[in-house]
């Protein structure tokens, strides 16, 4: 079958992968997504279309998007409610002004993408409104299909397939919160068949599939598995109490509200301690897939360098972005403070004369600002050039002043030249393009 299906966030992990999956067998892809630039640069050949949930809560909002659409695959999904996510208006208000707009424009085929484990005994509002996503699609007078993957693995790696890897990679040793949870991993190319597969005529409708995979894996197992994937010789596994464990969650869910993604969030532990297994529904002999084990899918997926980097860099970058920012906030603050005389001392010795307080006064506010700015998830890559660009203009400065401070023991000038690099870093390592 072929024809024109809008695939909702078509800009994520999996939505990209559906719909290029799609594109491959010949329909033509109208691509929703909330931040289209990055996203239409990637993939030029789809149709794209803004589509925040946030925005599109009434039939008449969608009703642009579905002209002339024959099927919609929804793959949009948020964690947890933070900086531009909310759980309640990407799961509930709006599918249910999609659904109502799919019957009124009479496009009949509706792919929902869920997740294992979408129900309230999960006690999360992830769970709690993907359920009640479930239940308005249920509901709805289309041809609908319900999709609920399990732990979704593929060459690229993101969010919690992302904190495994980077698990596996840990020095010495490999922490892990529990150890126990079972894991059954579906390929992502696997996911795209039977995408594929459930908008073909005469494809189950009315139904509902977890979607497992072939092989049983536990979370000890699964960072052991991955080690080894990525050519690392075997280490222990450590088991980390869930109470060491709750500061590192509590910092998560404190940046997933300031915008960051982090899969170090209670809701993905508490989803993992309920259900990321599923049940086996005979999804791949339904759709006619022929569905990869874990073991399998990562002997047909050799590592690469790329990889190896990925992972060891997984939690180079989070302690990079604090350190970096936290040394020009307490410079800054220490420059207001204890370090005021001190300032302007070496800029009076610098030649700076009554220029000197202004000057100690302005450096120290900018780098406080830009301390704090570094944390707006937004703004991270580009502060961070903005910090090198303040660090060149610093050390020209100090160099035409102060020359001497090349050659000075505890090497001042020297030593800006490793935190220049720290900038390009976190700059050069930004998801965002």
């Amino acid at each position: 079958m072929s024809g024109r299906v809008l695939v909702l966030g078509a800009n994520g992990f999996i939505g990209s992968h559906l719909a290029a999956a799609l594109s491959i067998t010949g329909w033509t892809v109208r691509a929703g997504a909330r931040r289209l630039d990055e996203a239409a640069r990637r993939a030029p050949a789809f149709e794209w279309v803004q589509a925040d949930f946030a925005h599109l809560t009434s039939t008449e909002a969608w009703a642009p998007l579905l002209d002339g659409v024959d099927a919609v695959v929804n793959c949009v999904g948020v964690l947890q409610d933070g900086a531009g996510d909310s759980t309640a208006l990407a799961h509930v208000e709006g599918p249910r002004a999609l659904i109502q707009a799919c019957e009124q424009a009479g496009v009949c085929r509706l792919v929902h993408i869920s997740a294992v484990g979408a129900d309230d005994a999960a006690g999360t509002a992830y769970a709690r409104t993907k359920a009640k996503t479930e239940r308005l699609v249920r509901a709805a007078d289309l041809d609908w299909l319900i999709l609920r993957p399990s732990l979704v693995v593929d060459r690229a790696a993101f969010g919690g397939t992302g904190l495994i890897r980077a698990l596996a990679v840990f020095p010495l040793f490999s922490p892990v919160v529990g150890g126990d949870q079972v894991f059954r991993p579906i390929a992502l190319s696997d996911l795209g068949e039977a995408v594929v597969a459930a908008l073909k005529p005469g494809a189950p409708v009315h139904e509902t599939f977890d979607m497992p995979g072939p092989e049983a894996v536990s979370m000890i197992e699964t960072v052991r598995l991955y080690r080894g994937w990525l050519g690392l010789s075997p280490a222990p596994v450590v088991r980390i109490p869930r109470a060491l464990a709750a500061p590192a969650l509590m910092i998560g869910d404190l940046l997933g509200r300031l915008g960051w993604s982090s899969p170090i969030r209670s809701t993905a532990i508490r989803q993992m301690d309920h259900d990321v297994s599923g049940v086996d529904s005979g999804w791949a002999e339904r759709l006619g897939v022929r569905a990869r084990g874990f073991r399998r899918f990562l002997a047909e997926t050799p590592a690469s360098v790329q990889d190896v980097w990925h992972a060891r860099l997984w939690f180079v970058r989070p302690v990079s972005i604090l350190t970096l920012g936290l040394f020009w906030l307490i410079t800054g603050l220490i420059s207001f403070g204890p370090g005021w005389s001190g300032a302007i001392a070496v800029l009076h010795e610098g030649g700076f004369g009554r220029w000197a307080g202004p000057i100690a006064w302005w450096g120290a506010l900018l780098d406080v600002v830009l301390g704090l700015a570094l944390f707006v998830r937004p703004w991270t890559a580009r502060v961070a050039i903005l910090m090198c660009l303040a660090t060149v203009g610093y050390l020209i400065a100090g160099t035409l002043s102060l020359p001497h401070y090349w050659i000075d023991p505890l090497g001042p000038w020297l030593k800006v030249l490793p935190m220049m690099a720290l900038c390009l870093f976190v700059a050069a390592t930004d998801a965002r393009r």
